[in-house]
Protein backbone atom coordinates (compact mmCIF):
# COMPACT_ATOMS: atom_id res chain seq x y z
CA UNK A 1 0.00 0.00 0.00
CA UNK A 2 1.13 3.45 -0.92
CA UNK A 3 1.66 6.00 1.74
CA UNK A 4 1.53 10.10 1.23
CA UNK A 5 2.28 12.29 3.97
CA UNK A 6 1.74 9.67 6.81
CA UNK A 7 -2.19 8.81 5.20
CA UNK A 8 -1.94 4.95 3.55
CA UNK A 9 -3.46 5.21 0.07
CA UNK A 10 -5.77 2.29 -1.09
CA UNK A 11 -4.62 1.22 -4.48
CA UNK A 12 -8.01 1.56 -6.64
CA UNK A 13 -9.49 -1.42 -8.08
CA UNK A 14 -8.40 -2.42 -11.56
CA UNK A 15 -12.27 -1.81 -12.96
CA UNK A 16 -11.78 1.63 -11.55
CA UNK A 17 -8.81 1.86 -13.51
CA UNK A 18 -10.73 0.75 -16.78
CA UNK A 19 -13.54 3.19 -16.18
CA UNK A 20 -10.97 6.09 -16.34
CA UNK A 21 -8.67 5.11 -19.39
CA UNK A 22 -12.79 4.58 -21.10
CA UNK A 23 -13.28 7.89 -20.17
CA UNK A 24 -10.01 9.51 -21.44
CA UNK A 25 -10.26 7.20 -24.42
CA UNK A 26 -13.94 8.86 -25.13
CA UNK A 27 -12.72 12.64 -24.88
CA UNK A 28 -10.54 12.34 -27.45
CA UNK A 29 -13.43 12.09 -30.06
CA UNK A 30 -14.58 14.74 -31.55
CA UNK A 31 -18.07 15.43 -30.67
CA UNK A 32 -19.66 16.23 -33.38
CA UNK A 33 -18.22 13.31 -35.26
CA UNK A 34 -20.53 11.12 -32.89
CA UNK A 35 -23.29 9.37 -34.73
CA UNK A 36 -27.00 9.39 -33.14
CA UNK A 37 -28.23 6.88 -36.26
CA UNK A 38 -25.93 3.94 -35.63
CA UNK A 39 -27.33 0.41 -37.08
CA UNK A 40 -29.20 -2.03 -34.67
CA UNK A 41 -27.08 -4.22 -32.96
CA UNK A 42 -28.88 -7.23 -34.37
CA UNK A 43 -27.86 -5.63 -37.97
CA UNK A 44 -25.02 -8.18 -38.77
CA UNK A 45 -23.61 -6.34 -41.67
CA UNK A 46 -22.30 -2.47 -41.32
CA UNK A 47 -19.48 -3.01 -44.01
CA UNK A 48 -21.26 -0.22 -45.68
CA UNK A 49 -22.55 2.15 -43.14
CA UNK A 50 -20.06 4.58 -43.45
CA UNK A 51 -21.33 6.15 -46.38
CA UNK A 52 -24.80 6.08 -45.60
CA UNK A 53 -23.70 7.50 -41.61
CA UNK A 54 -24.25 11.26 -43.41
CA UNK A 55 -21.01 12.30 -41.29
CA UNK A 56 -18.96 11.76 -44.63
CA UNK A 57 -18.98 14.21 -47.50
CA UNK A 58 -18.89 13.01 -51.00
CA UNK A 59 -14.98 14.16 -51.03
CA UNK A 60 -14.65 12.15 -48.04
CA UNK A 61 -16.00 8.71 -49.58
CA UNK A 62 -14.10 9.59 -52.56
CA UNK A 63 -10.49 9.86 -50.99
CA UNK A 64 -11.39 6.67 -48.51
CA UNK A 65 -12.46 4.74 -51.02
CA UNK A 66 -9.10 5.28 -53.21
CA UNK A 67 -6.00 2.63 -53.35
CA UNK A 68 -3.11 3.74 -51.82
CA UNK A 69 -1.13 3.87 -54.83
CA UNK A 70 -3.55 6.64 -56.28
CA UNK A 71 -3.51 8.35 -53.09
CA UNK A 72 0.27 8.77 -52.65
CA UNK A 73 -0.03 10.29 -56.43
CA UNK A 74 -2.64 12.59 -55.86
CA UNK A 75 -0.93 13.69 -52.34
CA UNK A 76 2.34 14.44 -53.79
CA UNK A 77 0.95 16.34 -56.59
CA UNK A 78 -0.68 18.57 -54.30
CA UNK A 79 -4.61 17.25 -56.00
CA UNK A 80 -5.23 16.56 -52.34
CA UNK A 81 -4.11 17.93 -49.05
CA UNK A 82 -2.76 16.08 -45.98
CA UNK A 83 -4.98 17.88 -44.23
CA UNK A 84 -8.02 16.52 -46.70
CA UNK A 85 -7.01 13.44 -46.41
CA UNK A 86 -6.25 12.46 -42.64
CA UNK A 87 -9.59 14.50 -41.98
CA UNK A 88 -11.64 12.25 -44.25
CA UNK A 89 -9.94 8.73 -42.58
CA UNK A 90 -10.25 9.95 -39.24
CA UNK A 91 -13.81 10.48 -39.52
CA UNK A 92 -14.18 6.84 -41.08
CA UNK A 93 -12.11 5.96 -38.40
CA UNK A 94 -14.54 7.24 -35.75
CA UNK A 95 -17.32 6.08 -37.46
CA UNK A 96 -15.76 2.28 -37.74
CA UNK A 97 -15.13 2.60 -34.14
CA UNK A 98 -18.65 3.11 -33.43
CA UNK A 99 -19.43 0.43 -35.33
CA UNK A 100 -17.09 -2.27 -33.92
CA UNK A 101 -15.05 -0.77 -31.19
CA UNK A 102 -11.55 -1.05 -32.94
CA UNK A 103 -9.42 1.95 -32.00
CA UNK A 104 -7.65 2.53 -28.36
CA UNK A 105 -5.47 5.55 -28.89
CA UNK A 106 -7.10 8.74 -30.54
CA UNK A 107 -5.17 11.78 -31.41
CA UNK A 108 -6.82 13.37 -34.47
CA UNK A 109 -5.59 16.81 -33.12
CA UNK A 110 -1.93 15.79 -33.20
CA UNK A 111 -2.27 13.90 -36.74
CA UNK A 112 -3.82 17.19 -38.13
CA UNK A 113 -1.06 19.45 -37.16
CA UNK A 114 1.41 16.80 -38.69
CA UNK A 115 -0.27 17.05 -42.09
CA UNK A 116 -0.64 20.85 -41.82
CA UNK A 117 3.17 20.93 -41.41
CA UNK A 118 3.98 18.65 -44.38
CA UNK A 119 1.33 20.36 -46.68
CA UNK A 120 3.38 23.32 -45.94
CA UNK A 121 6.63 22.08 -46.66
CA UNK A 122 5.17 20.61 -49.71
CA UNK A 123 3.98 23.88 -51.13
CA UNK A 124 6.87 26.05 -50.10
CA UNK A 125 9.75 23.76 -51.67
CA UNK A 126 7.74 21.50 -54.12
CA UNK A 127 8.91 18.34 -52.87
CA UNK A 128 7.12 15.32 -50.69
CA UNK A 129 8.82 14.65 -47.17
CA UNK A 130 9.10 11.03 -48.55
CA UNK A 131 7.65 8.38 -50.32
CA UNK A 132 4.74 8.08 -48.21
CA UNK A 133 4.00 11.86 -47.59
CA UNK A 134 0.72 12.68 -46.32
CA UNK A 135 -1.14 9.35 -46.03
CA UNK A 136 -2.49 8.12 -42.66
CA UNK A 137 -1.39 5.00 -41.37
CA UNK A 138 -2.98 3.31 -38.31
CA UNK A 139 -0.78 1.52 -35.55
CA UNK A 140 -1.77 -1.91 -33.64
CA UNK A 141 -1.31 -0.72 -29.95
CA UNK A 142 1.71 -2.56 -29.34
CA UNK A 143 4.13 0.43 -31.54
CA UNK A 144 5.12 3.22 -29.21
CA UNK A 145 4.35 6.77 -29.77
CA UNK A 146 6.22 9.41 -27.96
CA UNK A 147 3.69 10.83 -25.02
CA UNK A 148 1.09 8.22 -25.92
CA UNK A 149 0.16 5.39 -23.96
CA UNK A 150 0.73 1.48 -25.24
CA UNK A 151 -1.82 -0.58 -22.52
CA UNK A 152 -1.61 -3.61 -25.07
CA UNK A 153 -4.73 -4.67 -23.20
CA UNK A 154 -3.25 -4.68 -19.77
CA UNK A 155 -5.09 -2.53 -17.14
CA UNK A 156 -1.81 -3.16 -15.44
CA UNK A 157 -0.03 -0.48 -18.25
CA UNK A 158 -2.70 1.91 -17.54
CA UNK A 159 -0.51 5.47 -17.49
CA UNK A 160 2.31 4.74 -18.80
CA UNK A 161 3.13 7.08 -20.97
CA UNK A 162 5.83 5.83 -23.87
CA UNK A 163 9.27 8.12 -23.83
CA UNK A 164 10.20 7.60 -26.96
CA UNK A 165 8.98 6.67 -30.20
CA UNK A 166 9.66 2.97 -31.91
CA UNK A 167 12.10 2.71 -34.31
CA UNK A 168 8.95 1.84 -36.80
CA UNK A 169 7.31 5.20 -35.79
CA UNK A 170 10.59 7.23 -36.71
CA UNK A 171 10.41 5.93 -39.92
CA UNK A 172 7.44 5.78 -40.82
CA UNK A 173 7.37 9.53 -40.09
CA UNK A 174 10.87 10.25 -42.52
CA UNK A 175 8.90 8.24 -44.49
CA UNK A 176 5.94 11.39 -44.66
CA UNK A 177 3.17 9.34 -43.09
CA UNK A 178 0.73 10.81 -40.80
CA UNK A 179 -0.12 8.89 -37.78
CA UNK A 180 -3.76 9.46 -36.31
CA UNK A 181 -4.99 6.25 -34.57
CA UNK A 182 -4.00 3.02 -32.53
CA UNK A 183 -5.93 -0.32 -32.63
CA UNK A 184 -7.22 -2.48 -30.28
CA UNK A 185 -5.70 -5.66 -29.23
CA UNK A 186 -6.35 -9.04 -26.88
CA UNK A 187 -4.81 -8.68 -23.91
CA UNK A 188 -1.49 -10.39 -23.73
CA UNK A 189 -1.48 -10.32 -27.64
CA UNK A 190 -1.47 -14.05 -27.76
CA UNK A 191 -5.22 -14.51 -28.98
CA UNK A 192 -6.45 -15.15 -32.68
CA UNK A 193 -9.06 -12.89 -31.37
CA UNK A 194 -9.76 -9.65 -30.05
CA UNK A 195 -10.72 -8.61 -26.84
CA UNK A 196 -9.31 -6.82 -23.52
CA UNK A 197 -10.76 -5.38 -19.81
CA UNK A 198 -10.17 -2.31 -20.70
CA UNK A 199 -11.43 -1.78 -24.13
CA UNK A 200 -13.36 -4.87 -24.80
CA UNK A 201 -14.38 -7.01 -28.00
CA UNK A 202 -13.99 -6.02 -31.49
CA UNK A 203 -16.28 -7.25 -34.19
CA UNK A 204 -16.25 -8.07 -37.69
CA UNK A 205 -18.00 -5.69 -39.94
CA UNK A 206 -18.94 -7.98 -42.64
CA UNK A 207 -21.15 -9.96 -39.75
CA UNK A 208 -20.62 -8.41 -36.08
CA UNK A 209 -21.42 -11.84 -34.62
CA UNK A 210 -18.07 -13.67 -36.04
CA UNK A 211 -14.84 -12.42 -34.78
CA UNK A 212 -12.47 -9.73 -36.50
CA UNK A 213 -9.31 -11.97 -35.44
CA UNK A 214 -6.54 -11.73 -33.64
CA UNK A 215 -4.29 -9.71 -32.46
CA UNK A 216 -4.28 -7.31 -34.77
CA UNK A 217 -8.09 -7.51 -35.02
CA UNK A 218 -8.69 -3.78 -34.35
CA UNK A 219 -6.65 -3.33 -37.48
CA UNK A 220 -8.01 -5.72 -39.90
CA UNK A 221 -11.87 -4.43 -38.75
CA UNK A 222 -10.29 -0.59 -39.13
CA UNK A 223 -9.16 -1.17 -42.73
CA UNK A 224 -11.39 -3.35 -43.97
CA UNK A 225 -14.13 -0.26 -42.99
CA UNK A 226 -11.89 1.50 -44.66
CA UNK A 227 -10.96 3.82 -41.89
CA UNK A 228 -7.34 3.70 -42.91
CA UNK A 229 -5.42 2.77 -45.75
CA UNK A 230 -2.75 0.82 -44.48
CA UNK A 231 -2.82 -0.58 -40.76
CA UNK A 232 0.67 -2.03 -39.45
CA UNK A 233 0.24 -5.32 -37.36
CA UNK A 234 2.19 -7.65 -34.83
CA UNK A 235 2.60 -11.89 -36.37
CA UNK A 236 3.57 -14.47 -33.86
CA UNK A 237 1.57 -17.17 -34.94
CA UNK A 238 -0.75 -15.35 -37.75
CA UNK A 239 -1.66 -12.29 -36.11
CA UNK A 240 -1.43 -10.15 -39.29
CA UNK A 241 -2.93 -13.30 -41.24
CA UNK A 242 -6.02 -14.11 -39.66
CA UNK A 243 -7.41 -10.58 -39.09
CA UNK A 244 -6.88 -9.72 -42.86
CA UNK A 245 -8.52 -13.12 -43.93
CA UNK A 246 -10.99 -12.87 -41.51
CA UNK A 247 -11.85 -9.21 -42.75
CA UNK A 248 -11.25 -9.62 -46.77
CA UNK A 249 -8.21 -8.05 -46.95
CA UNK A 250 -4.14 -8.04 -47.76
CA UNK A 251 -1.88 -8.55 -45.50
CA UNK A 252 2.32 -9.28 -45.31
CA UNK A 253 4.03 -11.81 -42.83
CA UNK A 254 7.21 -10.56 -43.47
CA UNK A 255 10.21 -12.70 -41.97
CA UNK A 256 12.37 -12.65 -38.85
CA UNK A 257 13.65 -8.61 -38.58
CA UNK A 258 12.19 -7.20 -41.88
CA UNK A 259 10.51 -4.75 -40.33
CA UNK A 260 11.91 -2.81 -37.52
CA UNK A 261 10.36 -3.86 -34.19
CA UNK A 262 12.53 -2.53 -31.53
CA UNK A 263 10.35 0.17 -28.72
CA UNK A 264 7.61 -1.43 -29.27
CA UNK A 265 6.03 -2.98 -26.07
CA UNK A 266 5.29 -6.95 -26.11
CA UNK A 267 4.27 -10.07 -24.59
CA UNK A 268 7.71 -12.93 -23.65
CA UNK A 269 9.96 -10.33 -24.40
CA UNK A 270 13.39 -12.79 -24.13
CA UNK A 271 11.51 -15.58 -26.45
CA UNK A 272 13.66 -14.42 -29.39
CA UNK A 273 13.39 -18.17 -31.15
CA UNK A 274 10.26 -17.53 -33.20
CA UNK A 275 10.16 -13.41 -32.97
CA UNK A 276 6.88 -11.64 -33.43
CA UNK A 277 7.58 -9.37 -36.44
CA UNK A 278 5.56 -6.36 -38.06
CA UNK A 279 3.82 -6.04 -41.38
CA UNK A 280 1.12 -4.05 -43.05
CA UNK A 281 -2.62 -4.86 -43.36
CA UNK A 282 -4.46 -3.17 -46.40
CA UNK A 283 -7.16 -3.23 -48.77
CA UNK A 284 -4.83 -3.00 -51.72
CA UNK A 285 -1.84 -5.04 -52.42
CA UNK A 286 -0.03 -1.66 -53.83
CA UNK A 287 -0.69 -1.04 -49.69
CA UNK A 288 1.64 -3.53 -48.63
CA UNK A 289 4.38 -2.54 -51.47
CA UNK A 290 4.05 1.07 -50.77
CA UNK A 291 4.91 -0.10 -46.89
CA UNK A 292 7.49 -2.42 -47.82
CA UNK A 293 9.30 -0.33 -49.90
CA UNK A 294 9.44 2.85 -47.97
CA UNK A 295 10.29 1.43 -44.58
CA UNK A 296 13.48 -0.51 -46.40
CA UNK A 297 14.33 2.78 -48.21
CA UNK A 298 15.28 4.35 -44.75
CA UNK A 299 17.58 1.50 -44.06
CA UNK A 300 15.97 0.51 -40.48
CA UNK A 301 18.99 -2.03 -39.46
CA UNK A 302 20.67 1.00 -38.41
CA UNK A 303 18.50 2.17 -36.03
CA UNK A 304 17.19 -2.31 -35.10
CA UNK A 305 20.26 -4.23 -34.26
CA UNK A 306 18.13 -7.01 -35.08
CA UNK A 307 16.43 -5.45 -38.19
CA UNK A 308 17.74 -7.56 -41.49
CA UNK A 309 20.38 -5.31 -43.59
CA UNK A 310 18.26 -5.85 -46.90
CA UNK A 311 17.03 -3.11 -49.19
CA UNK A 312 14.38 -3.26 -51.51
CA UNK A 313 15.36 -5.63 -54.52
CA UNK A 314 13.92 -4.61 -57.20
CA UNK A 315 15.08 -8.15 -59.42
CA UNK A 316 13.09 -10.15 -56.59
CA UNK A 317 9.77 -8.63 -56.89
CA UNK A 318 10.76 -8.81 -60.69
CA UNK A 319 10.47 -12.82 -60.49
CA UNK A 320 14.13 -12.90 -62.11
CA UNK A 321 14.33 -16.33 -60.23
CA UNK A 322 10.88 -17.63 -60.77
CA UNK A 323 11.38 -17.75 -64.39
CA UNK A 324 10.39 -13.48 -64.55
CA UNK A 325 6.88 -14.94 -63.42
CA UNK A 326 6.42 -16.17 -67.03
CA UNK A 327 4.91 -19.72 -65.91
CA UNK A 328 5.07 -20.37 -61.85
CA UNK A 329 4.14 -23.66 -60.13
CA UNK A 330 2.30 -23.01 -57.83
CA UNK A 331 1.63 -25.94 -55.05
CA UNK A 332 -1.96 -25.72 -53.44
CA UNK A 333 -2.43 -27.42 -49.53
CA UNK A 334 -5.46 -28.59 -49.52
CA UNK A 335 -5.27 -29.49 -45.48
CA UNK A 336 -2.68 -29.65 -43.41
CA UNK A 337 -3.61 -33.88 -42.32
CA UNK A 338 -4.91 -32.35 -38.74
CA UNK A 339 -7.61 -30.15 -39.55
CA UNK A 340 -9.94 -30.21 -42.78
CA UNK A 341 -11.08 -27.17 -43.71
CA UNK A 342 -14.66 -26.25 -44.06
CA UNK A 343 -16.48 -25.84 -47.39
CA UNK A 344 -16.03 -22.11 -47.76
CA UNK A 345 -12.44 -22.23 -47.92
CA UNK A 346 -12.07 -25.22 -50.04
CA UNK A 347 -14.30 -23.10 -52.72
CA UNK A 348 -11.67 -20.47 -52.06
CA UNK A 349 -8.99 -22.67 -52.91
CA UNK A 350 -10.49 -24.75 -56.17
CA UNK A 351 -11.24 -21.12 -57.52
CA UNK A 352 -7.82 -19.88 -56.83
CA UNK A 353 -6.40 -22.91 -58.67
CA UNK A 354 -8.99 -22.66 -61.74
CA UNK A 355 -8.36 -18.87 -62.10
CA UNK A 356 -3.94 -19.84 -62.10
CA UNK A 357 -4.48 -22.36 -64.47
CA UNK A 358 -6.47 -20.35 -66.56
CA UNK A 359 -3.68 -17.87 -66.56
CA UNK A 360 -1.27 -20.27 -67.16
CA UNK A 361 0.43 -21.36 -64.88
CA UNK A 362 1.13 -24.67 -63.38
CA UNK A 363 -0.42 -25.74 -60.17
CA UNK A 364 0.01 -28.77 -58.03
CA UNK A 365 -0.79 -30.42 -55.13
CA UNK A 366 1.44 -30.02 -51.91
CA UNK A 367 2.16 -32.51 -49.56
CA UNK A 368 2.34 -30.94 -45.57
CA UNK A 369 5.01 -32.24 -43.82
CA UNK A 370 4.97 -32.72 -40.24
CA UNK A 371 2.45 -29.78 -39.74
CA UNK A 372 0.99 -31.15 -36.46
CA UNK A 373 4.84 -31.15 -35.22
CA UNK A 374 5.52 -27.86 -36.35
CA UNK A 375 2.45 -26.29 -34.60
CA UNK A 376 3.32 -28.43 -31.97
CA UNK A 377 6.50 -27.18 -31.28
CA UNK A 378 5.83 -23.31 -31.69
CA UNK A 379 3.29 -23.68 -28.92
CA UNK A 380 5.99 -25.38 -26.99
CA UNK A 381 8.47 -22.84 -27.14
CA UNK A 382 5.50 -19.97 -25.63
CA UNK A 383 4.34 -22.15 -23.28
CA UNK A 384 7.67 -22.64 -21.68
CA UNK A 385 7.64 -18.97 -19.90
CA UNK A 386 3.49 -17.65 -21.18
CA UNK A 387 2.42 -18.67 -17.61
CA UNK A 388 4.54 -16.66 -15.50
CA UNK A 389 4.92 -13.79 -18.28
CA UNK A 390 1.38 -12.89 -17.57
CA UNK A 391 1.37 -13.36 -14.26
CA UNK A 392 4.25 -10.64 -13.62
CA UNK A 393 2.08 -8.52 -15.85
CA UNK A 394 -0.79 -8.69 -14.03
CA UNK A 395 0.22 -8.77 -10.50
CA UNK A 396 0.10 -4.78 -10.20
CA UNK A 397 -3.63 -4.71 -10.69
CA UNK A 398 -4.69 -8.04 -10.32
CA UNK A 399 -6.90 -7.90 -13.34
CA UNK A 400 -7.92 -11.44 -14.16
CA UNK A 401 -5.61 -13.18 -17.28
CA UNK A 402 -7.96 -13.86 -20.03
CA UNK A 403 -8.46 -17.71 -20.47
CA UNK A 404 -11.55 -17.62 -23.10
CA UNK A 405 -12.92 -15.36 -25.26
CA UNK A 406 -16.17 -16.73 -25.36
CA UNK A 407 -18.91 -14.11 -25.44
CA UNK A 408 -19.95 -14.52 -21.54
CA UNK A 409 -16.97 -12.25 -20.52
CA UNK A 410 -18.71 -9.42 -22.32
CA UNK A 411 -20.50 -9.41 -19.34
CA UNK A 412 -19.20 -7.03 -16.47
CA UNK A 413 -20.27 -9.68 -13.45
CA UNK A 414 -18.76 -12.71 -15.34
CA UNK A 415 -16.91 -15.06 -13.07
CA UNK A 416 -13.59 -16.97 -15.20
CA UNK A 417 -14.39 -19.81 -13.59
CA UNK A 418 -17.81 -20.16 -14.90
CA UNK A 419 -16.15 -21.22 -18.18
CA UNK A 420 -13.63 -23.85 -18.70
CA UNK A 421 -10.52 -22.12 -19.89
CA UNK A 422 -9.60 -22.73 -23.60
CA UNK A 423 -5.92 -22.55 -23.29
CA UNK A 424 -4.63 -23.70 -19.67
CA UNK A 425 -1.33 -22.24 -19.57
CA UNK A 426 1.51 -24.51 -18.23
CA UNK A 427 3.98 -24.03 -15.85
CA UNK A 428 7.92 -23.44 -17.31
CA UNK A 429 9.92 -25.94 -18.58
CA UNK A 430 13.84 -26.02 -17.81
CA UNK A 431 16.72 -24.33 -20.04
CA UNK A 432 17.48 -27.24 -21.38
CA UNK A 433 14.23 -29.03 -21.79
CA UNK A 434 13.56 -25.79 -24.04
CA UNK A 435 16.77 -26.07 -26.09
CA UNK A 436 15.79 -29.47 -27.33
CA UNK A 437 12.81 -28.39 -28.33
CA UNK A 438 14.62 -25.25 -30.07
CA UNK A 439 16.52 -27.66 -31.80
CA UNK A 440 13.77 -30.20 -32.86
CA UNK A 441 12.43 -26.93 -34.75
CA UNK A 442 15.99 -26.44 -36.42
CA UNK A 443 15.43 -29.69 -37.72
CA UNK A 444 12.10 -29.47 -38.74
CA UNK A 445 13.07 -25.91 -40.72
CA UNK A 446 15.98 -28.04 -42.55
CA UNK A 447 13.39 -31.12 -43.25
CA UNK A 448 11.17 -28.82 -44.70
CA UNK A 449 13.52 -26.92 -47.31
CA UNK A 450 14.57 -30.37 -48.47
CA UNK A 451 10.86 -31.18 -49.04
CA UNK A 452 10.55 -28.30 -50.50
CA UNK A 453 13.51 -28.40 -52.99
CA UNK A 454 12.39 -31.93 -53.76
CA UNK A 455 9.47 -30.65 -55.22
CA UNK A 456 12.02 -30.05 -58.96
CA UNK A 457 11.30 -33.25 -60.07
CA UNK A 458 7.31 -32.04 -60.06
CA UNK A 459 7.08 -28.88 -61.36
CA UNK A 460 7.95 -29.06 -64.95
CA UNK A 461 9.47 -25.55 -64.75
CA UNK A 462 13.14 -26.78 -63.98
CA UNK A 463 12.59 -25.18 -60.35
CA UNK A 464 10.85 -25.71 -57.63
CA UNK A 465 7.64 -24.75 -56.22
CA UNK A 466 7.55 -21.24 -56.85
CA UNK A 467 5.06 -20.72 -53.86
CA UNK A 468 2.59 -22.75 -52.13
CA UNK A 469 -1.52 -21.60 -51.72
CA UNK A 470 -2.67 -22.42 -48.29
CA UNK A 471 -5.24 -22.05 -46.30
CA UNK A 472 -5.10 -18.66 -43.59
CA UNK A 473 -7.44 -20.85 -41.18
CA UNK A 474 -9.78 -24.02 -41.22
CA UNK A 475 -12.86 -21.71 -41.42
CA UNK A 476 -13.25 -17.94 -42.66
CA UNK A 477 -13.94 -15.84 -39.22
CA UNK A 478 -16.03 -18.19 -36.91
CA UNK A 479 -18.45 -16.57 -34.24
CA UNK A 480 -16.63 -15.29 -31.00
CA UNK A 481 -15.02 -17.62 -29.20
CA UNK A 482 -14.56 -20.06 -31.43
CA UNK A 483 -11.32 -19.27 -33.36
CA UNK A 484 -9.18 -22.09 -31.44
CA UNK A 485 -6.30 -23.24 -33.46
CA UNK A 486 -4.38 -20.98 -35.36
CA UNK A 487 -2.02 -23.81 -36.88
CA UNK A 488 -2.54 -22.79 -41.03
CA UNK A 489 -0.94 -19.62 -40.20
CA UNK A 490 1.05 -20.73 -37.16
CA UNK A 491 3.60 -23.60 -39.29
CA UNK A 492 4.71 -20.54 -41.51
CA UNK A 493 6.10 -18.89 -38.36
CA UNK A 494 7.91 -21.49 -37.39
CA UNK A 495 9.57 -22.04 -40.91
CA UNK A 496 9.92 -18.22 -40.71
CA UNK A 497 8.35 -18.21 -44.40
CA UNK A 498 6.80 -14.80 -46.32
CA UNK A 499 3.58 -15.54 -46.13
CA UNK A 500 0.85 -12.98 -48.08
CA UNK A 501 -3.12 -13.51 -47.47
CA UNK A 502 -4.89 -12.62 -50.87
CA UNK A 503 -8.95 -11.71 -50.37
CA UNK A 504 -10.67 -14.02 -53.45
CA UNK A 505 -13.60 -11.57 -53.66
CA UNK A 506 -15.56 -14.34 -52.31
CA UNK A 507 -17.54 -14.24 -49.49
CA UNK A 508 -19.89 -17.47 -47.93
CA UNK A 509 -22.74 -18.21 -49.28
CA UNK A 510 -25.00 -20.66 -47.31
CA UNK A 511 -26.56 -21.94 -50.85
CA UNK A 512 -23.62 -22.43 -52.16
CA UNK A 513 -21.42 -23.56 -49.17
CA UNK A 514 -22.96 -26.48 -47.70
CA UNK A 515 -21.87 -28.85 -45.10
CA UNK A 516 -20.13 -31.94 -46.60
CA UNK A 517 -21.26 -35.35 -45.65
CA UNK A 518 -18.58 -36.39 -42.25
CA UNK A 519 -15.28 -37.35 -43.20
CA UNK A 520 -12.60 -39.75 -41.42
CA UNK A 521 -10.94 -37.15 -38.72
CA UNK A 522 -7.59 -36.83 -38.36
CA UNK A 523 -8.18 -35.69 -34.97
CA UNK A 524 -10.52 -34.72 -31.91
CA UNK A 525 -9.79 -30.93 -33.35
CA UNK A 526 -10.72 -32.21 -36.96
CA UNK A 527 -14.05 -33.52 -35.16
CA UNK A 528 -14.89 -30.46 -33.61
CA UNK A 529 -13.77 -28.29 -36.30
CA UNK A 530 -16.55 -30.07 -38.63
CA UNK A 531 -19.07 -30.21 -36.10
CA UNK A 532 -18.94 -26.45 -35.43
CA UNK A 533 -19.88 -25.74 -39.58
CA UNK A 534 -23.50 -24.40 -40.26
CA UNK A 535 -23.48 -22.51 -43.32
CA UNK A 536 -26.14 -19.84 -42.02
CA UNK A 537 -23.62 -18.96 -39.27
CA UNK A 538 -20.64 -18.24 -41.50
CA UNK A 539 -23.03 -15.97 -44.10
CA UNK A 540 -21.02 -13.16 -45.84
CA UNK A 541 -17.82 -13.77 -44.38
CA UNK A 542 -15.18 -12.64 -46.45
CA UNK A 543 -12.92 -16.19 -48.23
CA UNK A 544 -9.11 -15.49 -48.51
CA UNK A 545 -5.79 -17.74 -49.18
CA UNK A 546 -2.66 -17.70 -48.15
CA UNK A 547 0.33 -17.48 -50.46
CA UNK A 548 3.51 -18.73 -48.97
CA UNK A 549 7.11 -18.41 -50.11
CA UNK A 550 10.47 -18.77 -48.69
CA UNK A 551 12.73 -16.86 -45.97
CA UNK A 552 13.05 -13.66 -46.70
CA UNK A 553 11.22 -13.67 -49.56
CA UNK A 554 8.96 -10.49 -49.49
CA UNK A 555 9.65 -8.95 -52.40
CA UNK A 556 9.04 -12.14 -54.33
CA UNK A 557 5.87 -13.07 -52.84
CA UNK A 558 4.21 -9.59 -53.22
CA UNK A 559 5.43 -10.05 -57.20
CA UNK A 560 3.75 -13.28 -57.22
CA UNK A 561 0.39 -11.96 -54.93
CA UNK A 562 -0.22 -9.79 -57.75
CA UNK A 563 -0.06 -12.26 -60.71
CA UNK A 564 -2.20 -14.60 -58.11
CA UNK A 565 -4.65 -11.35 -57.56
CA UNK A 566 -4.61 -10.52 -60.75
CA UNK A 567 -5.70 -13.89 -62.08
CA UNK A 568 -8.43 -14.29 -59.75
CA UNK A 569 -9.40 -10.93 -60.11
CA UNK A 570 -10.01 -11.53 -63.98
CA UNK A 571 -11.97 -15.00 -63.32
CA UNK A 572 -14.09 -13.47 -60.32
CA UNK A 573 -16.77 -10.36 -60.22
CA UNK A 574 -16.84 -10.03 -56.44
CA UNK A 575 -20.10 -9.74 -54.72
CA UNK A 576 -20.92 -8.69 -51.93
CA UNK A 577 -23.95 -10.54 -49.98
Amino acid sequence: MEVTQGIPITPKHWKELVAEKKGRQAATIPKEWILTNLPPKDKLSVIDFPEKSGLLTARDIEITNTEVDELLSKLAKGIWSAVDVTTAFSKRAVIAHQLVNCLTEIFIERALKRAAELDEHLATTGKVVGPLHGLPISLKDQINIKGLESTMGYVSWIGQYAEKNSVLVDVLEACGAVLYVKTNIPQTLMWPETYNHIFGRTLNPYNRSLTSGGSSGGEGALVALRGSPIGVGSDIGGSIRIPAAFNGLYGLRPSYGRVPYAGCVNSMEGQDSVPSVLGPLSNSLGGVKAFMQSVASKHPWLKDPLAVRKPWNEEEYRLVEHGAGKKLCFAILWHDEVILPHPPVIRGLEETKRALLEAGHEVIDWKPLKHGELYKTLGAIWAAGAAEDYRVTTSATGEPVIATMELAIDNPDFVPSDIPAFRPLAEGVSAYQLWQIQKYKRDLRQEYLDHWNATVASTGTGRPVDGIISPCAPYVAPPHGKNKTASYTMTWNSLDYTALVLPTGLFVDPAVDTKKPAHTFFSDFDKTNYELYDPATFKGAPISIQLVGRTLEEEAVIGMGEIVDAALKERLVPAKL
